[in-house]
């Protein structure tokens, strides 16, 4: 290796270990700040109660329609992107597998409307409802949040499937399966673990997000009974009670982005988790493979 190499590789191993550390100290800012500024406000009420009136101007109760309204919202936003992105993405890799240039640009359209900001998602809705009469609902959300996660869900699970051997989709058809048998029977089963993944980082994106449904999902004090009630959600109880002069009210919307912040770690261990198995799963799958031919 001659001098000159030697001088790239420490220059960059130096500046890759600096980016980190930036963005390790920044983390743990982030985590420090509101973790400082939010933990007095933590209490079993705010936890467990509704707003009891007044809340935005130091008034009793907690945010409990704002984690409630945020989990119905997620979860009815993943199971209705799954239900979009599962056919799409076992079809552009079953039916669509031998057609290469359309199946890049499919990939490519959907990497756009995943780099799309989530408020213009949140605008187009908001215009959908204004035509058609429509007010703010958990139902409007839901289908708002669904359209920004369906992109991230669809490419995800693409590229679960992508790593499914054609050999297993040749010896499926060749004992008489289908291309539909092939697709929920063979490589629905195979991808399953990777499948899990991608709907919780879907789900991760979705009850993060406040832009998309600042518009859509309106705001009350109370939990959503039905789909047509509007809803709270934590990014946007942090967002409204930001912008309070008062300082107890600063201080809860500190907690809530902590509750906030714990949800989305918990659902990204849980995620890694999952694709570590899998992996794992490879591996030994693997060496049984090549032990297998060695013995032959």
């Amino acid at each position: 290796m001659t001098l000159r190499r030697k001088w790239e590789e420490t220059f960059f191993r130096v500046l890759s270990a600096a980016v980190a550390l930036i963005v390790v100290l920044v983390l743990a800012h982030i985590i420090y700040t509101i973790i400082s500024k939010g933990f007095s406000a933590l209490s079993w009420e705010i936890l467990s109660q509704e707003p009891k009136g007044g809340f935005y101007m130091g008034g009793g109760g907690g945010i409990l329609n704002a984690i409630a309204g945020s989990f119905y919202l997620a979860i009815g936003a993943s199971l209705l992107a799954f239900v979009v992105s599962l056919p799409v993405a076992l079809f552009i890799n079953i039916y669509l597998i031998r057609y290469s240039r359309l199946l890049i640009g499919i990939r490519f359209f959907l990497d756009v409307l995943w780099g799309i900001p989530s408020i213009v998602y949140g605008a187009f809705a908001f215009t959908i409802m204004i035509y058609f009469g429509l007010r703010n609902s958990l139902g409007a959300g839901i289908v708002t949040v669904g359209a920004l996660i369906a992109p991230i869900m669809i490419r995800a699970m693409d590229e679960v499937l992508k790593t499914i051997p054609i050999g297993l989709q040749e010896a499926s058809y060749a004992l008489g399966s289908t291309k539909t048998e092939t697709a929920y029977k063979i490589f629905f089963k195979r991808a399953l673990p990777g499948f899990a993944t991608a709907v919780l980082l879907a789900f991760g994106r979705g009850i993060g997000d406040a832009a998309s449904v600042l518009f859509t999902a309106g705001y009350t004090d109370h939990v959503p009974r039905n789909l047509s009630d509007p809803t709270a959600t934590l990014p946007l109880s942090i967002y409204f009670q930001l912008g309070s002069p008062i300082e107890a009210v600063q201080q809860r919307a500190y907690a809530a982005a902590i509750i906030l912040t714990i949800i989305v770690l918990v659902i990204s261990i849980t995620a890694r988790v999952l694709n570590k198995g899998k992996n794992k799963k490879k591996f030994k799958t693997f060496i049984a493979s090549k032990r297998k031919k060695a013995k032959a």
